[in-house]
């Protein structure tokens, strides 16, 4: 009975340590990136139905967007105006 109890202490002590390993996970490919990069964001035209108003190309204003349109979804921001 010992024997059998010392067995599966082992045993569970065994497998509780592999569990705990843990691989590398990276995926295994020999071509490389296959899709279309992106470009920056203040390079493409605002949308004309939304309420993008930037200049195209500009960084800055797209910027200003961007910081504009986030303190409109602030709920604070919005409450107290």
């Amino acid at each position: 009975m010992k024997r059998i109890l010392i067995f599966t202490s082992i045993l569970c002590v065994t497998f509780g340590i592999a569990a705990c390993g843990e691989r590398e996970q990276v995926a295994e490919s020999k071509r490389g990136y296959q899709g279309k990069h992106d470009s920056n964001p203040w390079d493409n035209e605002p949308l004309v139905y939304g309420s993008g108003k930037w200049s195209k190309g500009d960084r800055t204003s797209w910027e200003t967007q961007i910081k504009t349109r986030q303190l409109g979804q602030h709920e604070d921001k919005r409450i107290y105006q």
